[in-house]
């Protein structure tokens, strides 16, 4: 359920997340070179002694001249790519470690030895070079050094037996230092004859291992970018689902209203709000026309007994009509909700064509001067309506704002153009209901919001019933709750709530048929047969007592009803069924 609420957030963060994959996948599969890992040791060369220092090692190592040369030597032309394949790190104070990654091991091990070949070599090369400079340094130190000796020794042999050990500490002295950089100087002769690194071991290889993440292949990544973007979507769905507070279910409804859910219409499809005639008459046999005549049967059950009484006969001429109707004036049901988007005036057209289906006839009144809807719903024109009738200082007669409807037995006074603040117009509503009354079977009237509007609660009190329609995930339990306190104070019956927009059956329902209550089209041991319609609910019996309640009131009056009216309804929906 919770999917299919969000399904257009689940849509969203898919086709998101597609084309973030598209964008940052390559248009054509390329190489995973991070499949195996290669690592080689480098170590300086027995006797280097001081020469090798890790830390030239290292940056030598690094530097673009050792890319160029393995490249050089594998014969590869992308020597960004194959630099971005190996990792220089310093092991120890005397060793360092070279990794490669590759597609292959092959291809993996020979680049991790041209690394290697590249920097010994490289490296050798250098030390080499820097070995000969010094040697050419030092050789001409040697030489200024062997002057002075020559020099010592001279002046030594010349100098008297007395005077010699004066001369020599000198003479020892330019013996000592010449004798060193002469050993310097071979020292570096060996270093430059030989490589001053070398490779510690052989190369280490394994198979890294690849996965989704990193797959090369381009319709993987686009396949994994599908599946995170509705994982996210997901997630994002139950979040928001878990921070909605919004009614959905029968029972929440109830217990937010703390009134029963006597009909529970099913989600229209956008195909079938289009219509422009009432769902009951242009497509009869659809779910939720008979979730409408289900709605009307209960409300005829368990609505006041002047609704359930009143049906026209055929066999009246018009002035027993009249008469009949002036002795039993028609109920006034006022179809309301909290707020716009409801279904409110949905509800007041297929309510009325349901009616219409028993042989009443129906006068629908459109009240809701802001936004009036009703003739959309009827086919009908707009036109003088209510507002012109509510404003005027004489109250012309009805018979001529009354319209006729494409629903047989339905008629209709439109909202009108309503020119006067609104909520003045409702004012000298009792006398216009008063006059309606003798117009019709039953009296419907669609009214404005009741928490966007004053209007619809100035209409209480003059109405015999009211049901509430509340459309599913519009309504919070803060305005339900405000909705069911203000009813509570007028002291006019409230049938129920209809429930519009809901998906699948309803909790309660479910439960009612596991405990073995009879089903639609089932019968009772010893008893008649039960009619194959739906099955009407019963009213709603809370629980607990709560601060305020808007519930029906007639159930008091029912032992004044004129004797066979609660059996009216039941006869005549035999008779329609």
């Amino acid at each position: 359920m919770v999917l299919r609420r969000y399904w257009r957030l689940l849509a969203g963060c898919t086709v998101a997340a597609l084309i973030i994959g598209l964008l940052l996948t390559p248009t054509v599969d390329t190489v995973d070179n991070g499949k195996w890992q290669c690592k080689v040791a480098i170590t300086p060369v027995a006797g280097s002694g001081e020469a090798v220092r890790a830390d030239q090692v290292l940056s030598y190592a690094g530097g673009s001249d050792v890319t160029t040369a393995a490249a050089k030597k594998l014969g590869v032309t992308d020597v960004a790519a194959l630099a971005a394949r190996r990792t220089v790190s310093a092991a120890s104070t005397q060793m360092l470690s070279v990794t490669v990654t590759g597609p292959t091991q092959h291809n993996c091990a020979d680049t991790a030895a041209a690394f290697a070949e590249a920097i010994i070599n490289g490296y050798s090369q250098e030390s080499a070079k820097s070995a000969s400079e010094s040697i050419k340094r030092l050789e001409a130190q040697a030489a200024t050094q062997q002057e002075q000796v020559n020099k010592f020794q001279q002046q030594f042999s010349a100098a008297k037996p007395a005077d010699q050990p004066k001369l020599q500490p000198q003479l020892t002295a330019a013996l000592a230092s010449l004798t060193k950089t002469l050993t310097a100087i071979s020292d570096l002769q060996n270093v430059s004859q030989t490589d001053a690194i070398q490779q510690w071991g052989s190369i280490d290889a394994k198979e890294a291992g690849g996965n989704l993440l990193s797959s090369p292949n381009r319709g993987v990544r686009l396949t994994l970018a599908v599946v995170l973007g509705l994982a996210l979507g997901v997630v994002a769905a139950l979040m928001l689902s878990r921070m909605d507070t919004r009614l959905r279910s029968r029972n929440a409804v109830e217990e937010a209203f703390n009134l029963p859910v006597i009909g529970e219409i099913p989600q229209l499809s956008r195909r079938l709000r289009r219509l422009r005639d009432p769902l009951v008459v242009a497509r009869p046999s659809d779910p939720g026309a008979e979730a409408f005549r289900s709605l009307r049967s209960t409300l005829l059950l368990t609505g006041p007994p002047s609704l359930a009484a009143q049906l026209a006969d055929g066999n009246l001429n018009p002035a027993e009509l009249v008469s009949r109707r002036l002795a039993q004036p028609a109920p006034v049901i006022l179809v309301m909700s909290g707020r716009s988007g409801d279904g409110r005036t949905t509800t007041v057209a297929n309510l009325a064509a349901a009616l219409a289906e028993t042989g009443r006839e129906v006068l629908v009144l459109d009240c809701d001067f802001r936004h009036p809807h009703a003739h959309e719903q009827f086919g009908v024109s707009s036109g003088p309506g209510m507002a012109e009738l509510l404003s005027g200082e004489q109250l012309p007669e009805l018979d001529d704002l009354i319209r006729r409807t494409n629903v047989d037995g339905v008629h209709l006074i439109t909202g009108g153009n309503t020119t006067a603040y609104p909520a003045a117009l409702v004012l000298r509503a009792g006398e216009v209901l008063r006059r309606a009354r003798r117009h019709a079977d039953v009296v419907l009237i669609d009214s404005s919001p009741l928490l966007h509007a004053n209007d619809a609660y100035d209409l209480v009190r003059h109405a015999d019933a009211v049901l509430v329609t509340a459309m599913a995930g519009n309504v919070t339990p803060e305005q339900a709750d405000r909705v069911s306190e203000l009813l509570s104070r007028t002291g006019v019956p409230v049938a129920g709530v209809a429930l519009l927009g809901t998906l699948g059956q309803s909790v309660r329902r479910k439960r009612d048929g596991m405990h073995g209550g009879a089903q639609p089209g089932s019968s009772q041991p010893g008893g008649p047969a039960q009619p194959t319609g739906p099955v009407p609910s019963q009213p709603h019996q809370p629980r607990e007592e709560p601060r305020h309640r808007a519930s029906p009131t007639w159930a008091r009056r029912t032992q004044h009803a004129p004797p066979g009216a609660e059996s009216a309804a039941g006869g005549h929906e035999g008779e329609l069924r």
